[in-house]
């Protein structure tokens, strides 16, 4: 009844643009203390927009900056996702290794693998995995993203659907349980879409400012990942929505 409530709560804010505590409880039948309560945790989750009051809504989310600028963004968080989620990927194995700055960090920890394929559409990616001997290197072409180092289009999108990996690695710009997996760059929503279908397994590995919010472009449904690898800084409730999908979550 709640997780209904607060769903139906978002939509009211979303669709009048604000919402008062006592008119949400005069509607639900519940008391205020327990509006408050909602407003509360879906502003701690980037849904709506506290206020005195009541609630307003959220502005759209705004796009990521270039990836060299965020570089130093959660430094510390990206480190340790990096490092988790390298310890999945086996020896013998062919991954895929999207573009970001949290993919890096997992590219990073790969050395001293034996008989690894990595392939990659992101140029920075492969500069890395050139320092790590014994790793076999596809790089994919296209239509060169300049502010992440990454290509992306019709021509990317034809060479993966000839390439098959045991793993695909990933990041997001947002991520949210209704709203799905959400990229703020339409032209590289199919190409998203395209890197999902490559692998039985796809892992996502995304920092604590990626979840609980939506943005302009739809890429997929969070069902279609297998693992969610994160830091500990996300909300417990969202790791536990994750896990009831069946999802494994790894907290690092």
């Amino acid at each position: 009844m709640k997780r209904e409530r607060q769903r139906r709560i978002r939509q009211l804010i979303e669709e009048n643009g604000q919402a008062t505590v006592a008119e949400l409880g005069a509607m639900f039948g519940v008391s205020e203390a327990t509006i408050r309560r909602d407003l509360e945790e879906l502003d701690r989750l980037g849904w709506v927009q506290r206020e005195h009051g009541g609630a307003l809504r959220t502005p759209p989310s705004a796009s990521e900056p270039p990836i060299l600028q965020r570089v130093a963004e959660q430094e510390a968080e990206k480190r340790r996702i990096g490092r988790a989620a390298a310890q999945l990927v086996q020896d013998g194995e062919t991954i895929f290794l999207g573009s970001g700055t949290t993919t890096f960090e997992v590219a990073r920890n790969l050395k001293g693998r034996e008989n690894l394929t990595v392939i990659t559409n992101a140029l920075n990616i492969a500069i890395e995995i050139l320092k790590h001997k014994g790793i076999t290197l596809i790089v994919i072409g296209g239509w060169l993203r300049p502010s992440e180092l990454s290509m992306v289009g019709h021509i990317t999108e034809q060479a993966l659907k000839e390439l098959r990996a045991d793993k695909v690695f990933i990041g997001m710009h947002a991520i949210d349980i209704e709203a799905g997996l959400t990229n703020d760059y339409l032209p590289e929503v199919m190409t998203d879409r395209t890197i999902i279908e490559i692998a039985s397994e796809v892992i996502l590995v995304v920092d604590h400012t990626k979840f609980g919010r939506a943005s302009n472009s739809f890429v997929a449904s969070v069902n279609s990942i297998n693992v969610v690898v994160t830091d500990d800084k996300v909300p417990k409730s969202s790791l536990h929505e994750l896990e009831k999908l069946g999802i494994e979550v790894i907290v690092a």
